[in-house]
């Protein structure tokens, strides 16, 4: 691409904010914001809001619904949502204006709700697809276009490559057909979707409860954080629906709100984004903290310790818990399917795998993304066994116990940890002793996330050169020799192929792999030790060893 030329255009072509933006811009930051396309992919559109073919602005987003309308073709319909990002409500009105002039029946959500009311709407009223507005957990400059199937899963590969194809034969201003939002909804093309379907997702969430008669004590002392996205309402409904009604919520973080003023990286992950709810528990004395991000797809909490402070559980830990409790509770009330399914990532705990064998629940290990968690709930359906999955999480905080939704479910899964919560604190037990249950059963482990971030076209190519370095193997990591090494994009196991390396220690692993909606690297550690200090001494050598190698 010929980035001047393109900029050029834009100047002739653009008006409003985007317009002024592109007035103001210097010979580097024009360069970035036209070396390349937004890139395309299973997990949609995600970049920085702004001006440029590299950017999440009204052409670009008209752009990929113009191309996805060409793919599914007259006749079809979409479910759109949108969460409390900048811009999200309007993306969420361009592209529906898109489909609307392209023949398709478009059915949006009145309000911003998470993530995985589209999934379960896309299913529920039968429609061709669903695009969700959201850049999930990244920072304010961000945004995104998610794009889910039929089935209510991500789009795959093929599906992803075809939409590709149909946007690169489209030119961004002269092909994209466009319908104002009102008139089309005064023609009926738009529709609002009905408070009945919210309702039905309410319940759905609400009927994977694993308690099976069990009595529990809900009047526990719940803090809750929205982190200024969607997931107030839904959340809170489902829990004061089931008896959790002691629940004081962020004021700080409670409202919509794309800047995030109090958490710049609106993340569960990181600890920072946690800091005010951690706050909020002193001040209360609460229970439990539950912190979700601004789609509300992700979930991460704090626990009451027995010497009265609180401790950050991490995605594992939680999914762990999470696992031994559902699977507990189906083997004593002998509900177990008769072929259970746990699915995880290949870069999640290896210790959940022990846990599932030890109640014959079979593991299935699948690529780094949740759409693929999704797809293999999807092909368990179409054998007539979703009744056969009984939960499935990734480490990064996603999590989901049924098969009405093939994403990750924020709801369910702050509704889930409640009831968990409750169950043992009714018999006198913390999660925290739980979790160390686990461990002195299963072994200790500790996994850890590193991101390393480069930014545009040189962070890109710096990328390809170290994936390129780790390409060639490693010999030792942390003092210990590399025993055995997978490459995923040789298409292991029968899995997709992808750009991911795993590593193995006789005391651990390392992956290493680049983030697909950012320009990351990212490395996963996962230590097996006698203790918890051992390990930690191990993590932090391999962390050195990996800074210096990712210094080239």
């Amino acid at each position: 691409m010929d980035y001047k030329a393109e900029y050029e255009r834009w100047l002739e072509k653009t008006e409003g904010d985007v317009l002024d933006e592109l007035k103001r811009m210097d010979e580097a930051a024009v360069e970035d914001a036209f070396y390349r396309d937004l890139a395309f992919g299973t997990g949609g559109l995600r970049g920085i809001i702004g001006a440029g073919t590299n950017r999440m602005n009204i052409y670009v987003v008209a752009k990929a619904s113009q191309g996805l309308a060409n793919t599914l073709g007259p006749g079809a319909s979409v479910v759109i949502g949108y969460d409390s990002r900048i811009k999200s409500e309007t993306f969420a009105k361009v592209a529906a204006g898109v489909f609307a002039a392209n023949g398709l029946t478009v059915h949006i959500w009145p309000k911003l709700l998470p993530v995985p009311t589209v999934s379960f709407s896309v299913r529920e009223l039968k429609a061709s697809a669903g695009v969700m507005i959201t850049a999930s957990h990244n920072p304010s400059k961000y945004n995104g276009y998610k794009v889910y199937g039929p089935d209510g899963c991500q789009i795959t590969t093929e599906t992803a490559a075809a939409v590709l194809k149909k946007i690169h034969e489209l030119d961004i201003f002269a092909d994209v057909k466009r319908l104002d939002y009102e008139e089309a909804m005064e023609q009926g093309r738009i529709r609002y979707i009905r408070p009945e379907v919210l309702t039905s997702y309410a319940e759905t969430v609400k009927a994977q409860s694993v308690l099976f008669g069990d009595g529990i004590d809900t009047d526990v002392a719940i803090v809750y954080s929205p982190l200024n996205g969607t997931g107030l309402v839904p959340v809170t409904r489902v829990l004061e629906e089931s008896g959790f009604t002691h629940i004081t919520v962020v004021e700080e973080q409670r409202d919509p709100d794309g800047n995030f003023p109090t958490c710049p990286y609106p993340n569960p992950e990181i600890r920072e984004a946690m800091e005010l709810g951690l706050r909020y528990c002193e001040k209360t004395g609460a229970d439990l903290l539950l912190a979700t991000d601004p789609d509300c797809d992700r979930c991460g909490i704090a626990v009451k310790t027995a010497g009265g402070d609180y401790r950050l559980l991490s995605g594992n830990e939680v999914g762990l818990l999470l696992l031994d409790y559902i699977c507990s509770q189906r083997a004593k009330h002998g509900k177990m399917p008769r072929k259970p399914v746990f699915i995880k990532t290949i870069v999640t705990m290896d210790l959940a795998e022990k846990i599932a064998d030890h109640y014959g629940v079979a593991t299935i290990n699948v690529l780094t993304g949740f759409k693929y968690i999704g797809e293999v709930i999807g092909q368990l359906e179409k054998e007539g066994r979703a009744e056969d999955f009984v939960c499935g999480f990734e480490e990064s905080y996603g999590y989901l116990t049924g098969s009405y939704v093939r994403d990750k479910d924020a709801v369910n899964a702050a509704f889930m940890i409640c009831e968990m919560f409750a169950f043992y604190k009714t018999r006198g037990i913390r999660l925290s002793e739980k979790l160390d249950e686990l461990y002195r059963t299963y072994g200790f482990c500790l996994n850890t996330l590193h991101s390393y971030e480069y930014d545009g076209s040189a962070g890109m190519a710096k990328m390809k050169e170290i994936m390129a370095c780790f390409h060639k193997g490693l010999d030792s990591i942390a003092g210990e020799s590399v025993v055995r090494t997978e490459d995923y994009s040789l298409g292991l196991h029968g899995l997709p192929k992808s750009d991911v390396l795993k590593f193995y220690t006789n005391n651990g692993s390392l992956v290493i792999r680049p983030s697909g909606t950012e320009p990351k690297l990212k490395v996963y550690i996962s230590v097996t030790a006698e203790d918890r200090t051992t390990a930690i001494r191990i993590e932090e050598e391999t962390v050195r060893e990996l800074n210096s190698i990712l210094s080239i």
